[in-house]
């Protein structure tokens, strides 16, 4: 199972964190007859590693039933801790064992004895490997570490001890063999990855061998040229890397186009893979400052393609930022259609981007597009595997939108699922910015996801009551509503998280306990609902029909239903005065806020501030809904009042 570069929050109830290791992705079948080790390309590498194979060897005579077991292969620094994907350079290429010191790190186990485990979630699969290394860990022998909920504390260690970053994994993920899913997600800290060599520059005064490797990636069959490096090799290095290269001379050059060098270039037949570090990627896509660490024998070159570093949430705006932010200025001072290139390297074609969308602030649609570039990174996490819906406004908010469901053809490098069973539609699934940005041409003025994620769409992660005032209640009054229910939730040992709504006025989500139905969530908030009504009720109703609510706030619990949405955090709004909804903490609550503070235009500088307030929400536990019984009577009275007031 394979982990894809998508966007992960540090803060998930969903999710469990470990390092990434930089090492050998490496399979073990352990038996007391026999022990085999397989990279994920099915190479042997057990005459390479006999240290490992023995300590496998050694802990399967403690045990019974055979087992296969995932995890890497990582060299070891002096202090007995795993280091980089360098210090495994001179095994990589051995037929048989020797050179510095090796562990092997446990992440997942898939079958004991004739159990597959690989259908079960991973919280199991973890527990049955724990079990299986109660007493059985070494040096060279080791699993993983691993924390729940809230990897901020080890993003730090990772950020201090130089790793490669970490792997963010749904807690209740089965195993997918072969399958690169977004149900395991990687968080690269050091921008690394592999590069094909397609050849090498004549060296320099004293250089022996060669100057530079010239690098590239593939972007469907065209290989392109991405830079070149001379730096990260000794004597040694350069002698075997040019033996290497010599037999794959030849006249042709693989890149496409040609790319113009500082020094002759040789040319080479792509077969060659090399692992490259460095700082970031240009905005004319070549590398800066790439230094060689090794050559790889367990990847293919045709899979190796240009990854990006996914943004961290909370880690505010980059370079990343800017080049776009840049490509959309320029294309709509044109007023002509255009390309966006993503930091991953995905295109999007976009248009129209000088066309107002908000006319009292004269914000145009290219304006929308700047927000979503620079808030991305703390929306996104928001909408991560949530199915969305999109209310379409091809003209600006002042013209009648409608909404869209289903996605047909989407881009390449758009995700969609079938998620309705009834009705077999695909549709978008949120969580990278090739999505947000597609869905911003389309003039989806909002993000509109579901309460739920598409590995479990019954089940919802949270819950939300939908404050909206009569036309002529001040916000103000919407504050104390939401003030009220909050005295509730704190009475019930309940967590609410408030945002602005973007227009008139305020949510409060509630997070609920894992596998939690549909039905549970809108009874919970049926019930809160009712009790702040019946105690409030000349502020406060729960009356559907408009005109029996009179000058009071609704509190609207139905939106909690299968299918239905709410904008999310930080999406705009198409509300006259180009809102954002807003995540506000109950201190901004307790003061006042004026609802048209939180715009397109304000929201970057706020989160540069106050950060992501919405992570509260993903970290918070759910509720006790066996706590609402004791406020099973107040629904009762309240419904009572109303029928004897002839509601």
């Amino acid at each position: 199972m394979l982990a894809s570069l998508t966007d992960a929050p540090l803060q998930d109830p969903q999710f469990v964190y470990e390092p990434k290791y930089d090492g050998i992705r490496a399979i073990a079948e352990v038996s007391r007859d026999q022990v085999r080790l397989w990279s994920r390309l099915g190479n042997e590498k057990t005459d390479q590693f006999p240290e490992i194979a023995a300590a496998l060897t050694a802990w399967a005579r403690t045990r019974r039933d055979a087992v296969v077991l995932d995890g890497e292969i990582v060299a070891l620094d002096g202090h007995g801790e795993p280091t980089g994907f360098q210090q495994l350079q001179g095994r990589i290429h051995l037929t048989e064992g020797g050179g510095g010191g090796v562990a092997y790190v446990v992440f997942d186990v898939l079958r004991i004895g004739r159990d597959d485990l690989r259908d079960r979630p991973l919280t199991e699969r973890r527990q049955a490997l724990e079990r299986l290394f109660a007493k059985g860990q070494t040096s060279m022998l080791r699993i993983s570490a691993q924390v729940a909920g809230d990897a901020r504390a080890m993003y730090k260690e990772a950020l201090a001890h130089g790793w490669e970053g970490l792997i963010a994994k749904q807690a209740a993920s089965l195993y997918k063999s072969g399958k690169r899913t977004p149900d395991w997600r990687k968080l690269k800290i050091v921008r690394e990855q592999e590069f094909v060599v397609g050849g090498w520059t004549e060296p320099r005064h004293t250089r022996s061998y060669f100057g530079a490797l010239l690098l590239g990636v593939y972007d469907g069959d065209r290989l392109v040229y991405a830079g070149h490096t001379g730096t990260g090799f000794n004597e040694k290095e350069l002698a075997r890397v040019s033996k290497l290269l010599k037999p794959l001379e030849t006249a042709a050059c693989p890149f496409t186009p040609k790319p113009k060098t500082n020094e002759r270039p040789h040319w080479a037949k792509p077969e060659l893979v090399a692992q490259i570090k460095f700082t970031e990627w240009t905005a004319d896509g070549k590398l800066r400052h790439p230094v060689y660490l090794g050559l790889r024998d367990d990847k293919r070159p045709a899979d190796v393609t240009r990854e990006d570093r996914p943004r961290v949430p909370g880690s505010g705006f980059g370079t990343a930022d800017s080049d776009l932010i840049e490509q959309l200025n320029a294309i709509e001072r044109s007023r002509h259609d255009g390309v966006l290139t993503l930091p991953d390297g995905a295109t999007l074609k976009v248009g129209n981007l000088h066309k107002i969308f908000w006319p009292k602030q004269r914000l145009t649609k290219g304006d929308l597009f700047r927000y979503y570039v620079r808030v991305a990174p703390f929306l996104l996490p928001a909408v991560a595997d949530r199915p969305l819906v999109m209310k379409r406004y091809p003209n600006g908010v002042d013209a009648k939108p409608f909404y869209q469901h289903r996605v047909e053809t989407p881009p390449g490098g758009i995700r969609t699922e079938v998620v309705s069973v009834v009705e077999q539609r695909p549709q978008i699934i949120g969580g990278s910015l090739l999505a947000l940005l597609y869905t911003t041409q389309l003039a989806a003025i909002s993000q509109d996801p579901w309460c739920s994620r598409v590995q479990h769409p019954q089940f919802a992660d949270y819950v939300a009551l939908d404050l909206d005032p009569a036309d002529d209640v001040p916000f103000a009054k919407v504050l104390d509503v939401a003030r009220w229910i909050r005295d509730e939730l704190d009475a019930l040992g309940a967590v609410g998280v408030p945002k602005t709504s973007g227009a008139s006025g305020l949510h409060v989500y509630i997070p609920l306990p894992k596998q939690t139905p549909y039905d549970a969530g809108l009874l919970f908030c049926q019930i809160i609902a009712t009790v702040v009504a019946h105690k409030h009720p000349k502020a406060a109703t729960v009356e559907r029909s408009v005109r029996a609510r009179g000058r009071r706030t609704y509190i609207d619990f139905m939106q909690n239903v299968l299918g239905k949405t709410l904008a999310t955090a930080y999406s705009a709004r198409a509300s006259a005065y180009a809102g954002v909804s807003a995540p506000v903490s109950w201190t901004e609550i307790d003061e006042g806020i004026d609802r048209e503070d939180f715009t397109i235009t304000t929201m970057p500088a706020r989160l540069e501030q106050v950060g992501d307030l919405w992570a509260a929400l993903r970290s918070s536990k759910g509720v006790d809904l066996g706590r609402v019984a004791r406020y099973t009577e107040a629904p009762h009275r309240a419904q009572h009042a109303t029928r004897r007031g002839g509601g």
